[in-house]
């Protein structure tokens, strides 16, 4: 064998360690300066990267939401029917309940977290697939949207919303929208919790391998019901400010963002960190969806072209979501993201 050939089978995982690890970062920059050069006068300007931000800023936290239960390998569709549960029930409380804005929106937080927590419970102690418990929780979901509303619309009366709450979704500051800085925020967030600590950790490796995560000693049934119960709270953020974008409560427009929230949490798990859900690549997903999608709306694409986009990012994230975690399992036999092998008599908590 020639000396070099160990050199440049190197060179080539490294090169696909980057690829992996970059490549959907780069696409995202390629993307912007296509677009920009196509539509020089439009789309390299303040106010479209401040419509971009504003208007992604929804679907972004969502996607970051949904990407906590599925790095414990469970998938959460009660979101978009959540959503709209959220925002119509923040409303409610508003206009006809006559509730302060700020107690309305942490009641709502608060409830949907605790949905998130009976998603939880119903998946690992009644050992219903995640698909299915949560299809069947956000029909009764939205159930319950429509018994508020009576199947109409929640709408203000003249007086219209105290202006500090629209101003959740409608201030700006040092030049860009508000909800760019939460959307920020929550990745930081989301980037220690999952990185960083215990909790992170428990869940990569229940989501890798449920059996030896129980094995080792970590609580999975009471870590996904965790997992679930940090969607929900999150959900319920993102109906708050759906509220405050919208201003009208529309029982039925959730569901608008249920999948571009799994398409940016899939794609999302090929980058940065490939093979695993991860908030950074969560983040660098909904930018990449964001900019396609207003580069082809400037481009005069038809209305159908935005659910034809998202369809077939899904199904190009889904299939290199993939072969990202089988190339990671013959690359690293470890847990990916997972804390080091355990012995027999460890505990979760790493005490002997």
């Amino acid at each position: 064998m020639s000396p070099s050939s160990p050199r440049r089978r190197l060179q080539g995982h490294r090169h696909g360690h980057f690829i992996g690890t970059y490549g959907l970062l780069t696409l995202t920059v390629m993307l912007f300066l296509v677009f920009s050069l196509v539509l020089p006068d439009t789309f390299p300007t303040q106010d479209n990267v401040s419509s971009i931000l504003s208007n992604q800023s929804i679907p972004a936290i969502l996607a970051l939401g949904v990407t906590v239960p599925i790095a414990s390998g469970n998938f959460d569709l009660s979101i978009g029917y959540g959503l709209g549960l959220a925002h119509v029930l923040v409303l409610y409380l508003i206009v006809d309940g006559g509730w302060p804005w700020p107690l309305a929106c942490l009641a709502v937080v608060a409830g949907m977290a605790l949905a998130g927590a009976v998603n939880g419970v119903i998946v690992e102690f009644a050992r219903i697939d995640s698909l299915i418990a949560t299809l069947g929780t956000g029909s009764m979901m939205y159930a319950v949207t429509g018994w508020i509303t009576g199947g109409g619309r929640i709408v203000p009366g003249s007086d219209g919303l105290p202006a500090a709450f629209t101003g959740l979704y409608d201030s700006r500051f040092l030049g860009l929208p508000v909800p760019a800085y939460y959307v920020l925020g929550l990745v930081l967030v989301l980037w220690v919790v999952l990185e960083r600590l215990p909790f992170g950790r428990y869940l990569y490796v229940i989501g890798s391998n449920p059996r030896a995560a129980e094995i080792i000693g970590i609580p999975t049934r009471r870590y996904c019901v965790y997992a679930f119960a940090s969607s929900g709270t999150v959900v319920g953020f993102a109906g708050v400010l759906l509220a405050a974008q919208q201003q009208i409560g529309n029982p039925s427009v959730g569901l608008d963002y249920l999948l571009p929230a799994f398409v940016g949490a899939l794609l999302g798990s090929t980058a940065i960190k490939p093979g695993r859900a991860n908030a950074l690549g969560t983040l660098v997903a909904v930018a990449v969806l964001a900019v396609g999608l207003a580069g082809i709306g400037q481009l005069g694409a038809q209305f159908w072209a935005t659910p034809l986009f998202n369809g077939a990012t899904l199904l190009i994230a889904v299939g290199l979501a993939g072969y990202s975690s089988r190339r990671q399992l013959r690359t690293d036999p470890a847990p990916a993201g997972g804390p080091p092998a355990a012995g027999p008599a460890t505990t979760a908590d790493g005490a002997p």
